[in-house]
């Protein structure tokens, strides 16, 4: 099956700092927290490393690996670092045919800090990203079983409508990964397009942001999933979602979403798991225990599979288990793409998930038949 990935691409520089060498202060009523950097001194670091990353060469890679037949549509300066980039895409097997080349800007760049819990506080220069413009999509591009649209920078955003269009004039399946800067600066064209996404993938900090429009149109509050007696609700069942004084229950957002046109809605809560919401029913799958490195690059893993095996046609549970597979391995790992699994490897572990129970309700939150 052929694949095609739309966003970013970067190299990243990744510092690993002791926890005993930096302080994190924690938001007491709140999920925020902090890294604290003392001005003027040096800080050692356990290692400092650089390699590939960005939403689309990370989907890339991990569709690669999974078995698809994997192309590229990125924005890259003319310098070393795009270079670096188109040489980690061939060594993937990935193709750069639609990678394209841009001398107002230099390629895009992050640094990222990783300690305590290693979800890394991130530097980021979009560069390059920010320069897509609808000239440079060529119709050829979206002949391929999936088109999936990572986030999109600054005013390459204004692109999303054109790409979901034209990947549906070819039949694709159309899978969105919008960022929260996208969200916010361009919701309308992104709201414009739900009609004719068919999986959108989002973490909670862009379920939130989403929330005051679903409000406005759909209304607060909501249904909350049923639970059985001493069951351990998932934290989202409590929390819901909520964003400039407004609150909706997960049931009630997946709802109101999917009535806006996604087949699936997949929501990441980084440690605390992931949910798949459809028509038919809501799932929840924890997340799976492993050592972490580094947070960088899970959403992307855990999308990036889910979409590929919803596609290869197992059941949404399934897909779950396999992007849960692929997140855990990428986290234990510094970089986005050193633990990205093949479809064997991933094979083999949720053969040992059979204790790992997915939990399921009917669309109205009730508890599964």
């Amino acid at each position: 099956m052929k694949a095609l990935t739309v966003g970013s691409a970067t190299i990243d520089t990744i510092a690993v700092v002791d926890s005993d060498r930096i302080e994190r202060m924690s938001m007491l009523n709140a999920d925020s927290s902090f890294l604290l950097l003392e001005e003027g001194r040096k800080t050692e670091a356990h290692d400092i490393s650089t390699h590939c990353g960005g939403g689309a060469v990370n989907a890339a890679i991990a569709m690669a690996r999974l078995g698809f037949d994997v192309s590229a549509l990125v924005k890259l300066g003319q310098d070393a670092r795009a270079e670096t980039i188109l040489a980690r895409l061939m060594q993937e097997g990935v193709s750069t045919r639609w990678a394209l080349r841009d001398g107002r800007l230099p390629t895009g760049a992050s640094v990222m800090l990783a300690s305590h819990d290693r979800n890394a506080a991130i530097f980021t220069f979009r560069g390059a990203n920010t320069l897509l413009e609808v000239d440079d999509l060529r119709d050829d591009a979206f002949a391929v079983d999936i088109v999936y649209i990572s986030n999109l920078s600054n005013k390459s955003a204004d692109c999303f409508a054109e790409l979901v269009k034209r990947a549906k004039a070819r039949g694709a399946v159309v899978a969105a990964n919008p960022g929260v800067r996208q969200l916010s600066a361009r919701g309308v064209a992104f709201q414009q397009s739900l009609g004719t996404i068919d999986v959108l993938a989002i973490n909670r900090a862009e379920a939130d942001i989403l929330v005051p429009v679903l409000v406005a149109k759909f209304g607060e509050g909501g249904p909350t999933l049923a639970l059985g007696p001493g069951e351990e609700p998932p934290t989202l069942a409590v929390r819901g979602l909520s964003a400039g004084g407004f609150e909706m229950s997960l049931v009630a957002f997946f709802k109101a979403l999917l009535s806006m046109g996604p087949k699936v809605v997949l929501l990441t809560d980084g440690s605390r798991g992931a949910y798949a919401g459809s028509n038919e029913e809501i799932l929840f799958m924890p997340a799976l225990e492993t050592e972490v490195a580094s947070t960088s690059g899970a959403g992307d893993a855990f999308a990036a599979t889910f979409v590929a095996y919803k596609v290869i046609g197992p059941s949404t549970a399934d897909a779950l288990r396999a992007a849960a597979a692929n997140a855990a391995s990428v986290v234990s790992h510094v970089d986005t793409q050193t633990g990205l699994l093949t479809r064997g490897a991933i094979a083999d572990r949720i053969a040992a998930l059979s204790h790992h129970r997915i939990r399921r309700w009917n669309s109205t939150g009730g508890a599964a038949s």
